[in-house]
């Protein structure tokens, strides 16, 4: 099937939402954004990525430009070199389609690279992947109403164990959560997260009375 995502364990790396719009629509994975430059004060961003290098592993696809590689060099360098695995995009000249001017070097960046040059990178970097028809199931503020993460007498308690086992602040708010829990799990591993929680509640309640 033409219309096939390509489903990829590691968290992607890319520098802007054009990007990540690019991508969106060739696979099925967990897609960050440096924001260009700003990557080098977002500390925040910083530990993130540093998290996902460690539980998933990270693909790190920037533009082929100077600006690009420097972007590469620092996300690169900024996590285990076990973790991390860099797929390179050809150096094409032309200019995306949004644009009314080609880029300071005149290189296409990610957001314009064909899509079958996008995939042929990714297995020239030894990147691999199962295809899917469609995009992983989203958890969503629905999910959390019914399973009792917000909106019910126990939501806190719930929720503060669910961000233990996710290793996240206790201080995050419930929409921070939410949107965090996408980029670290699955659906079906946040379902099994939930009924953890849920028992792990049970055993402190029977130990107190």
């Amino acid at each position: 099937m033409n219309n096939e995502l390509i489903k990829i364990e590691q968290a992607i790396i890319v520098e802007g939402k054009y990007d990540k719009i690019k991508l969106s629509s060739i696979v099925d994975a967990v897609i960050i954004e440096t924001d260009g430059f700003a990557i080098f004060k977002d500390k925040e961003k910083q530990k993130l990525i540093q998290n996902l290098a460690k539980t998933k592993g990270i693909i790190v696809l920037t533009d082929s430009d100077s600006a690009g590689f420097i972007i590469r060099s620092f996300v690169g360098g900024s996590v285990e070199q076990s973790n991390v695995t860099h797929v390179y995009i050809p150096d094409i000249f032309g200019k995306e389609k949004r644009k009314d001017n080609p880029s300071k070097e005149g290189k296409l960046g990610v957001e314009g690279i064909p899509v079958d040059l996008i995939k042929e990178a990714f297995e020239k970097a030894g990147v691999t992947y199962s295809k899917t028809a469609t995009k992983s199931k989203e958890i969503t503020s629905a999910d959390f109403f019914e399973d009792g993460i917000s909106g019910g007498k126990n939501s806190k308690a719930l929720r503060n164990e669910l961000l233990k086992e996710l290793d996240l602040p206790l201080r995050l708010s419930t929409n921070s959560l939410l949107k965090l829990i996408n980029i670290f799990v699955t659906y079906d591993e946040y379902k099994k997260l939930v009924r953890q929680c849920k028992y792990n509640l049970s055993i402190k309640k029977d130990s107190a009375e």
